[in-house]
């Protein structure tokens, strides 16, 4: 495969590996957006949405023998619905035992709270007879790969990320621009007390942005377990938090800065695999961070704030 070709395989693999950071991303960024949280735990949010589409298809494609599995597009779909149901209900436990009580607590009390429901969801998951610490192999449908030329592919399950992701982002993108949820939204991001004063329900908005927040996270669950099929108590916490990286590249409390700078990160990843090394693809996405929060820290899409004192 000639240098050309190489480059355009690996934009197709970053674009689908992108598109999973910007479904996780999205998550930090509406709740950044809200209020003002950094929600640590969304990378475990996301494991335990692959966790239940695991047991889903497990469940429905088995064989008579029980030792394979055949994955179909209903059983994935079904797998999809059961992990954003699972993922919206726990983020609202989360919301209202976790967070809710520290709303007007220093960013710190909240900050740590996060980490700590983060070590709770990986160590409950890790004890739990049913699940346990060791890896798992996660149900796939069986690989195609469509030949673009050149010797440049992509294969059924990068298609499948891609138009998922795509398709979950436009839903999301009507939501918050096209609905009176979304005004709400967008209303208590802006001015949270004024919000509530002209009769908005402030608890209210936040819970639906966590659920939001989490559906989004449960899809990318799914998503992130079908492409890269193991699944594990610890596998969200790098995607978690590379999707941080991306949240902030975009510019946090961006939801467009989200969704490109998830993609602008996955082919970040995807060309240093490529054309450098893999060992070094963690530290490039962290670089990014870096250099993002030195160059321009409001990120690509954030806008200065004026803070009056």
């Amino acid at each position: 495969m000639n240098t050309g070709s190489l480059l355009l395989q690996q934009l197709i693999n970053g674009l689908s590996l992108g598109a999973i950071y910007a479904l996780i991303a999205l998550g930090y960024t509406m709740v950044y957006g809200i209020v003002k949280l950094i929600n640590f735990a969304h990378g475990d949010i996301m494991m335990m949405g692959a966790y239940a589409g695991y047991f889903v298809l497990t469940a429905m494609c088995r064989d008579a023998g029980g030792n394979s599995y055949t994955v179909t597009i209903p059983a994935l779909l079904c797998a999809f619905l059961v992990a954003m149901v699972f993922c919206a209900l726990l983020s609202l436990v989360i919301e209202r035992f976790a967070y809710r009580p520290l709303r007007n607590a220093p960013r710190l009390n909240s900050l740590i709270t996060a980490i700590a429901v983060e070590l709770i969801l990986q160590n409950v998951m890790r004890i739990l007879p049913f699940v346990g610490p060791n890896p798992r192999q996660f149900p796939t449908m069986p690989l195609k790969n469509f030949t673009i030329g050149g010797g440049v592919s992509i294969s059924n399950l990068q298609l499948l990320v891609i138009i998922a992701s795509a398709v979950l982002m436009l839903v999301l993108n009507f939501i918050v621009n096209y609905t009176k949820t979304g005004k709400a939204m967008r209303a208590v991001s802006y001015d949270l007390g004024a919000s509530s004063l002209m009769g908005i329900s402030v608890n209210k908005t936040i819970a639906i942005t966590f659920v939001i927040g989490s559906v989004l996270a449960g899809a990318g669950g799914v998503l992130y377990a079908t492409a890269y099929p193991q699944i594990e108590p610890t596998m969200g916490y790098m995607p978690g938090l590379k999707a941080f990286v991306a949240a902030v590249l975009g510019g946090i409390g961006s939801i467009p800065g989200a969704m490109v700078g998830g993609v602008i990160l996955g082919i970040a990843e995807t060309l240093t695999k490529g054309f450098i090394s893999s060992q070094y693809a963690d530290a490039i996405s962290f670089s990014i961070l870096i250099v993002i929060l030195l160059v321009k820290p409001t990120g690509l899409f954030g806008k200065k704030r004026t803070v009056k004192v």
